[in-house]
Formats: C-alpha cells, structure tokens, sequence
C-alpha cells in the first residue's frame, strides 16, 4: 500500500481510496463499513482495516444516510435564540431527538426575513426528514415561507393562519383565566393588560380574549387593555405613567403577556420610582431566572416549555413515519408562581 495518509487530492481520504490502498473493491469496502463481514474472506477484512486505518478514512454518516433513504436529522427553526422561552423549547426537542436517534440542525433567524428563508433551503438541501417550528415572534411573511415547505412540520406556540400544521403549546385561555383570577383574589381594583401589537398572533389574542371574557362578570372593576412594541421604550412609559395616574389610590396591576415585555415593564417601573408588590402589581407570562430575586418577587405564568419542546418532536417523528391522522393541537398546563408583587 503506497499511498501515504494525507496524499490523496481532495484532503479526506474517500471509499475508492480505501479500496484501491486495500487493492479490493469499493464494494467489499462498502460490505466491511455496513458490517457485512461474513461475506469476507479474512485477508480481505484485514486489507481493508490496514487501509483505513493508513488512510484515517471517516465514512461520511450523511453519503450513508441517503443511500439508506434516511438522514435522521431534525431542523429546528427559532425566531429568536436570545429568548429564554426558546431555549428551554430547544432543551426539549434536542432530548427528544438524543432518546429516538435523531440529530438536531438549530437555525436562528435572528427575526430576519432572509435567514428564515436560508435557512428552509439549507435543511433541504440536508434532506432533513423534518422541521420544529417556534415561531414565536416571527413575522408574518416569514410564517407565509413556511408553508410553502412539503416537510413534514410542527409548530410551537403559534398557529399559521389558513395553515393546517399540527401545533404543541400553552393552553392560553386557561393561563390567562388563572392569571386574572388570582389578580382579583389579591384585592386589585383596575388590571390593564399589557401586549405587544397583537397582529394575527394567537397567543397574544388567545389570552387576551381569556382576560376580557373573565373580567366581563366583575364590571365594577377598570378593566383595560393595551400594545406597545418592545423596542419603543417611550411608549410603554407613557402607558404606564397613565395608567398609574388615572387610578391613583386604587390597588392596581399590570398583567404582562410575555417574559421580554416583563423586562420591559419592569425596567419602566424602576425608572419612573414605582415599586411592585406596593405601588403598583406585576403578573408576567413566562419564567424568568431573574423573577424571584427583583425587588419582592415577581409573579409569573411559567410555561412546561421543555415538556412543549419534547412532545413536538415526539408529534414530528409520527408524521415522518406516515401518520395521517387529522391535524392536532396538544395544549399544555402552567404553573402560576406567586411572589411578592401580585401579593396583598
């Protein structure tokens, strides 16, 4: 065997080289990597050893997978990385994958339009066998590219409007049922309800309904509502500032509908002098790190975001392997943590 390890023309030693330093066949080579030794002679099998190990061949897993008409590889798709809500989705999903034997690709698309549509040719062009969806805070004509994919596909917290795609989440309504009612329980006279602009997003709207439906029996109490993109700092300060003016020496509270809209809020409280749990209360959605150890306690909604994140993957590998049953939508129960800025 002559050829030296590394002198091959392309960096990587390949099948062909493999077999022509064993002086064999690619497809004895291909029988010995597929385990198929029995139909090997002894010298052969150890040629061909010698001569991958001389060579410091790597069988390409991805070339083996196509051949075999699988990739076993996953495309999770996330919106927004930096989002711990996205993370902990991401935790779940990669667990799922490690216990079926499947590879997880993670793209993010930074809220880009353009990545979001890199990133659905590059998995194609993977041949991933299908794609995880959090879709939370993608814009709209992102979601549209989306549906133009014939990968089998799960979506993760939002639903796609006119899109029949199976969907894992939060059961919205009942959190925000939960989440008003315990205002109410703790004495608070005005709620305001506090988004970021609702557009077609349906947890937005889902909790929303779920919060003027509950309070539609408690008419002596102000209830209100309002939108405020998370970058436009001087609006949610405006809000704020008169939303704490118009109920000056009632018991109120503002109702968050997302962990980084929390942030936000709570950023505004301090800088306008306004502390929670006494002058003003705070309920978020979402858990954050940071939510026990600010100020009394922040209250929050925390979502089973890992348990989310498994049971997508585990509802993607049915549709990979041929299930055909109608489009379904598994909705999941949080858990309401109450601290010290919800509490009488």
């Amino acid at each position: 065997m002559s050829q030296q390890k590394g002198s091959y023309a392309s960096g990587r030693a390949t099948i062909s080289d493999v077999a022509k330093a064993a002086n064999s066949g690619k497809t004895s080579v291909s029988r010995y990597l597929n385990g198929e030794l029995n139909l090997l002679s002894d010298d052969l099998k150890a040629r061909i050893e010698a001569a991958i190990v001389q060579l410091n061949y790597r069988p390409s897993q991805m070339a083996r997978s196509l051949k075999g008409g699988q990739t076993r590889l996953i495309g999770l798709i996330l919106a927004d990385i930096t989002n711990p809500y996205s993370v902990d989705v991401m935790r779940g999903v990669e667990a799922a994958c490690r216990q079926h034997g499947f590879t997880l690709l993670v793209c993010n698309t930074n809220n880009e339009v353009n990545q979001e549509r890199h990133y659905l040719q590059l998995l194609n062009g993977y041949q991933v066998e299908g794609i995880v969806v959090n879709a939370v805070g993608m814009h709209e004509d992102a979601l549209g590219m989306l549906q133009q994919s014939l990968l089998p596909m799960v979506l993760i917290d939002r639903k796609i409007p006119d899109f029949a795609c199976d969907m894992v989440g939060l059961d919205n309504r009942e959190a925000a049922t939960r989440a008003t009612g315990h205002l109410i329980e703790q004495g608070f006279e005005a709620i305001m309800f506090l988004s970021e602009p609702l557009g077609t997003v349906n947890t937005r709207i889902e909790r929303l309904q779920a919060f003027r439906a509950f309070l539609a029996a408690y008419p002596d109490l102000a209830a209100e509502e309002a939108e405020c993109a998370l970058s436009d700092t001087d609006a949610l300060a405006a809000i704020i500032q008169d939303f704490n003016r118009r109920h000056r020496g009632m018991r109120k509270a503002i109702l968050s509908a997302n962990g980084a809209l929390t942030l936000q809020i709570a950023r505004t409280l301090r800088r306008q002098g306004l502390h929670w749990g006494s002058d003003i209360g705070l309920l978020g959605f979402d858990e954050l790190e940071w939510a026990e150890l600010a100020g009394v306690g922040i209250t929050t909604f925390k979502q089973p975001t890992y348990q989310i994140g498994y049971a997508a993957l585990e509802q993607l590998l049915k549709r990979i392997q041929g299930a055909d049953e109608p489009v379904s939508e598994q909705a999941f129960s949080g858990e309401l943590i109450v601290r010290g800025s919800t509490t009488r």
